[in-house]
């Protein structure tokens, strides 16, 4: 008896309740404003360096590449390293391209400010290795930061902990190859390894110094040593003494204040903050020879699920030699841009929703409203379990405001209470008729508007 179902109320549609169609809503949209860094759900990463003028992967090809990039080049050090003579983005344009990851629905970004090869992407007067003794001769950090904070996005930098063209560190040979260090490198000397420390303490007090508020910093490349080869305890310390409330990520062991599960999305989300970073083939660095993009379908429905189990996605861009993205990266940003200026508040600033027993899919919660991810195409309805049922004022189609008609079902001892007992606050199934009319592309949004 107790598992008995009754139909509580009839098909509601009712034009008082309706939620109205915004009008001409997606044009409308140019993104959403950096509030605070638990609110960014969607971030853009920037992985740039000389090498763009070549199309090959970032860093790694000088080591002889790597078996976790498929499309890496195997490359000698010197061939690398020779664009860094040569690098003359003359068409970056970093404006149009922050105006372009808001619109795409980023609040935040983060760009690399030197990786692994060492060359560095600002204004550094401890080496003469980067953009000012290039032919740019610009501070390319600083104007990627000035366009991100002119949008309102929140501004983050990534440094690379390994150098692998500082001559202290060691600088990488073609007598490392091949490159066997993913467990660990030899320390070079004390003396010098103080001196490789000073110096990369100088960089990072640099970017932290030079460019006003920073919001996150993404360190990498801690692996080739131990945390206390590093330094760590004195660097988080450092870091937070020049920037007060940034979020630092786990690769700077014992400092992090989030995790940073790379190409992957974990079944269940880590117990602290996290930001999956992604990049949209499979390569971080511009690399024409790798063709495996994942589609607009796919990044979506990712960056859906991400939201869903409240997280963050760092969806990675390679701009070109000439600063330029990729077609096939602009064609992604804008199917996203298209997609968040109808269903944005499905994803900016939301919680995690429903359980997975409640709701086949990811949802969300904002004040008030679930909103539910359909990945899948539904078979004629939706289902929603364990939820109060009465206090469902209205569904819709967060894209297009439609509303949508639903049915309350609860057991036979529920509705014995709210007879016996004016009991009016039953637990039970909504279910939700989906017309394929009201189907959108890639990912369609249905928000759930409680009391």
């Amino acid at each position: 008896m107790a598992a008995a179902l009754i139909i509580l109320s009839a098909s509601v549609l009712t034009s008082c309740g309706s939620i109205p169609v915004p009008t001409n809503k997606a044009s409308s949209y140019t993104g959403d404003n950096f509030t605070t860094w638990e609110d960014a759900r969607f971030g853009i990463f920037i992985h740039w360096s000389h090498s763009s003028q070549q199309g090959v992967e970032i860093s790694w090809p000088l080591a002889g590449g790597t078996f976790t990039m498929p499309y890496c080049e195997n490359m000698t050090v010197e061939q690398y390293q020779s664009s860094a003579a040569t690098f003359n983005p003359k068409n970056w344009d970093p404006v149009a391209l922050a105006k372009l990851f808001k619109k795409a629905g980023a609040q935040y970004a983060v760009m690399t400010t030197k990786h692994g090869d060492g060359y560095a992407m600002f204004d550094t007067k401890l080496s003469d290795f980067g953009v000012m003794h290039s032919p740019v001769g610009r501070d390319l950090v600083r104007e990627y930061v000035d366009a991100i904070r002119a949008e309102g996005l929140g501004v983050g930098l990534y440094f690379n902990m390994k150098d692998w063209h500082a001559p202290d560190y060691p600088a990488f040979t073609e007598e490392d190859k091949p490159y066997h260090y993913y467990l660990g490198a030899p320390l070079p000397p004390p003396e010098q390894w103080q001196r490789y420390l000073d110096f990369m303490f100088g960089q990072v007090r640099e970017i932290l110094t030079n460019y006003g508020k920073i919001d996150e910093i993404w360190f990498d490349g801690q692996f080739e040593h131990k945390p206390s080869d590093w330094k760590v305890d004195e660097m988080g310390k450092m870091v937070r003494q020049l920037q007060p409330g940034i979020k630092i990520n786990d690769r700077l062991a014992g400092q992090g204040d989030f995790d940073t599960p790379e190409k992957f999305l974990p079944a269940k989300p880590p117990a602290r903050p996290w930001e999956t970073c992604m990049t949209m083939n499979d390569s971080w660095g511009y690399n024409p020879e790798d063709p495996s993009y994942k589609s607009s379908t796919e990044i979506i429905q990712t960056l859906c699920e991400i939201a869903g189990k409240g997280g963050h996605l760092l969806l990675n861009v390679s701009p070109m030699g000439d600063g330029q993205l990729p077609p096939e990266q602009i064609e992604r940003l804008n199917a996203l841009a298209d997609w968040m200026s109808r269903n944005h508040e499905s994803i900016t600033g939301t919680q995690p929703g429903l359980e997975p027993s409640q709701f086949y899919g990811p949802s969300t919660q904002k004040g008030n409203t679930v909103y539910l991810h359909l990945l899948s195409k539904p078979y004629e309805s939706i289902t929603v379990r364990a939820i109060h049922v009465n206090k469902v004022k209205s569904v819709h189609v967060l894209g297009s405001g439609k509303d949508l008609q639903f049915t309350k079902r609860i057991t036979l001892f529920d509705q014995i209470r709210k007879e016996l007992m004016k009991f009016n606050d039953p637990v039970g199934d909504l279910v939700i008729n989906v017309p394929e009319s009201v189907i959108e592309p890639h990912v369609t949004v249905i928000a759930i508007d409680f009391e």
